[in-house]
């Protein structure tokens, strides 16, 4: 039996690879996608709490750096700019899934998050796409043309279904984030095999964890949600958000510390404001001069009382009722809630982390294509490139316009 040559055979079937099987089907390409795992797009699924946050209204594709990072954040400004979230949205629109903004511009299926994989299912049959799925690759053999300068390259790919062929060939298998789903290196390897440079990864928007004892004191609050600042670093390397602190039994989770989360670097103290906009030093000096009431709570008027137990409770100038307490310890108690210095101990890993930091150098790649540069025909997109963006829909859109940008790129006959 002869093996089936396709045009492009893209290794992933996740939101990149989905989507970049549907495109380059309807222009008209024979298009393979194989993919290991038994469900297509575990993580689309999974996402947003089953309703797939799976964009973001405020993108601005004009200065992408502010909503990704990477070694070369300008790298995805080209793909970003020609495939944008009001593309993405009319799509949505097009095959009539309802959603709805939750806050920041992000969006979400009314429904649930099956709601875009049936889409993008729909558009693969719409441009004739084949998946052999679950179908593992085992070897892949790239063939140059000949001395004589005769014939084309291709890449021959052996896998659980037997060989296949192409002219090109896309790898869209993510990161290494959540590996009960089915998240593995096998990108890495396929980079390292053709000589690409890696930046090194390591868990993005994932909660952060503090030594056992340390935390103790804090371990009680978890389930306590409350809004503040958090930063990281200092000068230009500096950065702050605005968001929603989550309190675990093994330490900091919610949208603040995953976003802060990859900024931050091991070793380095995270800055919290748990009172963001109030004037604390000014409240509780106007409690002492008509209060009789204990001091947490007093401060239970201006953070969430569990918040101001715990934290009246390790000191004893705090314990006590605030008329009695001396200037300078509310002065400190003001102080340590305006700016907690702590510095985690970790992350909770790949396990829980959203995304993969880090990944295949875009150096090495063309960001109007995401082919690489010395390798005819090789092309990589979504997470497994080093570009990461930020919670709330961006990595999605990522997902979606490398994948267009490449789509749009593959060669045909």
């Amino acid at each position: 039996m002869s093996t089936p040559f396709f045009d492009a055979v893209i290794i992933g079937a996740g939101a990149a690879g989905l989507f970049c099987a549907a495109q380059a089907g309807q222009r008209g390409l024979k298009v393979l996608l194989v993919d290991h795992a038994e469900k297509v797009a575990e993580k689309i699924r999974i996402s947003g709490g089953g309703r797939c946050n799976f964009t973001n209204r405020d993108l601005d594709p004009r200065a992408p750096q502010r909503h990704f990072l990477g070694q070369n954040p300008q790298f995805c400004r080209s793909a970003l700019s020609r495939y944008t979230p009001q593309d993405f949205i009319a799509l949505v629109q097009r095959h009539g899934i309802a959603f709805h903004e939750k806050h920041k511009g992000q969006l979400f299926a009314d429904r649930s998050a099956e709601g875009i994989i049936s889409m993008l299912l729909a558009e693969c049959a719409d441009g004739r796409v084949q998946r052999w799925q679950p179908c593992g690759v085992k070897k892949i053999v790239f063939s140059a043309p000949d001395a004589q300068g005769t014939g084309s390259s291709s890449y021959q790919i052996d896998t659980d279904r037997g060989p296949a062929q192409a002219r090109s060939l896309v790898v869209a298998t993510g990161g290494l984030s959540i590996p009960k789903i089915g998240a593995s290196d096998f990108g890495y390897r396929i980079a390292r095999q053709f000589g690409l440079p890696l930046v090194q990864q390591r868990p993005g928007l994932v909660p952060l964890t503090f030594d056992g004892a340390d935390w103790a004191p804090y371990a009680r609050l978890a389930g306590l949600a409350l809004p503040v600042e958090i930063g990281t670093g200092a000068g230009k390397e500096r950065m702050v958000f605005h968001e929603d602190l989550l309190f675990t039994h093994r330490g900091l989770s919610g949208p603040a510390v995953l976003q802060i989360s990859s900024y931050w670097q091991d070793g380095a103290p995270l800055d919290i404001d748990l009172a963001p906009g109030i004037d604390l030093p000014a409240a509780l000096a106007q409690a002492k001069a008509r209060s009789r009431k204990r001091v947490a709570n007093e401060l239970a008027t201006l953070v969430p009382a569990r918040l101001a137990d715990a934290w009246a409770g390790t000191d004893a100038d705090w314990q006590r009722p605030i008329n009695e307490a001396s200037d300078k310890a509310l002065a400190r108690l003001a102080a340590q809630l305006a700016r907690w210095r702590l510095t985690p101990t970790g992350t909770e890993g790949y396990r829980k982390a959203e995304v993969t930091l880090g990944g295949v150098d875009t150096h090495a790649l063309s960001q109007q294509t995401m082919e690489c540069r010395a390798q005819p025909g090789l092309y990589f997109i979504g997470e497994v490139v080093d570009i990461t963006g930020w919670l709330g829909g961006y990595n999605f859109q990522w997902a979606w316009s490398s994948a267009h940008a490449c789509a749009q790129a593959l060669p045909m006959d």
